[in-house]
């Protein structure tokens, strides 16, 4: 395994207190937008491709730890000495994992259907499955949000384990920002977190060191990581607030942006934060 940094790529937006936007897997610093685009009118939000992801680019295996030093050099870079973290799926496991390693420059978690020890129930996958997400994806990125698309596609492809609501402003996000992630992460990034994952990975009894107050929010109908594990994450988390929104799924601030970003408005009112 590379030890090396690697100098990632990074959108940043606005002033203010810094909030690293961490995507997920398959994902991109772009696709954090339905996050950065609100919070950067009080914040600066910094959104890196991860290593191995997006624009962040590499052809050598590497641990998934190896994303810890990549993101503390990029702290180092901005001359960061405090900030937020907000994470979504992979990256609220990276987040929280910043807030062990640097609880002196972590001063809150926004965790985003993720966990400390992610469990999912996704089914089998069919041919079939395959077949119409290929279909949707297509014909999503040719027509984002088109409803024939959603309705003859969308709704019988694995999507519908990733969203509940099947709106077209939820199909424009995918089409926006998932498929060009996906066909943008790398075999190395694969391999990292397939290996973490088959590793058995749990934090959940190193979590009553992290002090920040931290929100996790969930989506009630996610099969990648459900709720259930989301819960068990809040409740072992000492400063912890726990949201779970009804009839949504992994991709909800996808699903109901205005709600997620107005509760987090909220939590970050409540602790002095803006």
């Amino acid at each position: 395994m590379t030890a090396s940094v690697v100098n990632l790529h990074v959108y940043v937006q606005g002033k203010g207190l810094p909030i690293l936007c961490l995507h997920g897997h398959p994902g991109s610093g772009l696709s954090m937008s339905v996050f950065t685009q609100h919070l950067c009118q009080r914040f600066q939000t910094i959104a890196p491709d991860l290593r191995g992801y997006g624009n962040s680019r590499t052809q050598t295996d590497f641990a998934m730890t190896d994303h810890l030093c990549d993101l503390e050099a990029l702290l180092d870079r901005y001359q960061i000495s405090e900030c937020l973290v907000l994470g979504w799926s992979l990256g609220g496991i990276l987040a929280m994992e910043l807030a062990l390693r640097l609880p002196e420059r972590v001063k809150g978690l926004i965790l985003i259907a993720t966990a400390a020890r992610p469990r999912g129930s996704h089914p089998a996958i069919s041919w079939q499955d395959n077949l119409y997400t290929g279909l949707a994806a297509i014909a999503n990125a040719l027509q984002p949000g088109d409803r024939w698309h959603i309705d003859t596609f969308g709704k019988r492809s694995l999507f519908r384990y990733l969203v509940q609501q099947h709106t077209p402003a939820t199909y424009e996000y995918i089409a926006k920002y998932a498929v060009s992630a996906y066909l943008q992460t790398s075999s190395p990034a694969q391999r990292a977190l397939f290996t973490a994952l088959k590793s058995g990975y749990n934090r959940l009894q190193d979590l009553s060191q992290i002090q920040c107050p931290s929100l996790i929010m969930a989506g009630a109908a996610d099969r990648h990581i459900t709720p259930e594990s989301s819960q068990e994450t809040a409740q072992h988390l000492p400063n912890s607030e726990w949201i779970c929104y009804p009839n949504t799924a992994h991709l909800f601030p996808w699903e109901i942006p205005d709600r997620v970003l107005s509760d987090i408005d909220k939590w970050l009112v409540l602790h002095s934060l803006i």
